[in-house]
């Protein structure tokens, strides 16, 4: 019952990664406001990419629990695409959800995290570290996130607010398994294997959810600025 009595506020809780964290920290004892711009039981609406939307899902979820000591930002998209079919609208998607989206609820939530000195945990990628093929929108977007949450750490490290990332590699989720589904033109699978883990290729989504969750959690009491990479063992 690691997060008993805290209040936990939680993008992309729909389904995925985001569903698994949001059931995580409610089986630990924390209260939980799940946002998404998908339906779900239990979860409400909140667009990301909408300073409006954003704005009044964080008020909502203050007035409701008291207050917010930990902020997950879990919500992202990826459509893979070849450079030269790439559209702007799939490359502008990527960055308004996955590094837009984190820096509208962050600054949002920062309020209410700086009374609590509570914490911001975020789900980057290993594919804002290293260079994948037919996914240059993407990596451009978890590439961007990873140094915004650095700089956050060391921004907010003075309000007692601590800021960390985890970096998973390929995972069990409807937005992995339909990630090639409007990849056109031949496929080099020699250098999609190169994306795969030495374990097993793909993980549930309660392991990023666990990882998030010790990150969030007072045994992390002491790390700021860091990005834990659970991967399956890709970037050996």
């Amino acid at each position: 019952m690691r997060f008993q009595g805290k209040r936990i506020f939680v993008t992309g809780a729909a389904n995925g990664i985001g569903a698994a964290t949001a059931q995580l920290f409610r089986e630990e004892g924390a209260r939980v406001h799940g946002v998404d711009v998908a339906d779900a039981d239990g979860v409400h609406h909140c667009d990301v990419t909408d300073p409006a939307s954003v704005q009044a899902a964080v008020d909502t979820a203050a007035a409701e629990m008291g207050g917010i000591d930990v902020l997950a930002n879990v919500a992202g998209v990826n459509v893979f695409s070849r450079l030269e079919h790439m559209t702007l609208e799939v490359w502008n998607r990527h960055l308004a959800v996955n590094l837009t989206g984190p820096m509208l609820v962050t600054q949002a939530a920062l309020p209410h995290l700086r009374a609590s000195r509570g914490n911001v945990v975020t789900v980057a990628s290993i594919s804002g570290i290293q260079g994948q093929p037919y996914n240059s929108s993407y990596c451009a977007s978890k590439g961007g996130l990873r140094l915004f949450m650095k700089s956050l750490a060391v921004e907010l490290a003075a309000d007692g607010i601590r800021v960390n990332c985890v970096c998973p590699g390929g995972v069990d989720t409807a937005m992995s398994a339909h990630a090639l589904d409007n990849l056109q033109g031949e496929v080099d699978m020699n250098l999609i294997s190169r994306m795969m883990g030495v374990l097993d290729s793909f993980m549930p989504p309660v392991k990023i959810a666990e990882a998030l969750a010790f990150l969030a959690s007072d045994a992390a009491s002491s790390t700021t600025g860091a990005e834990l990479v659970v991967d399956n063992g890709t970037l050996w």
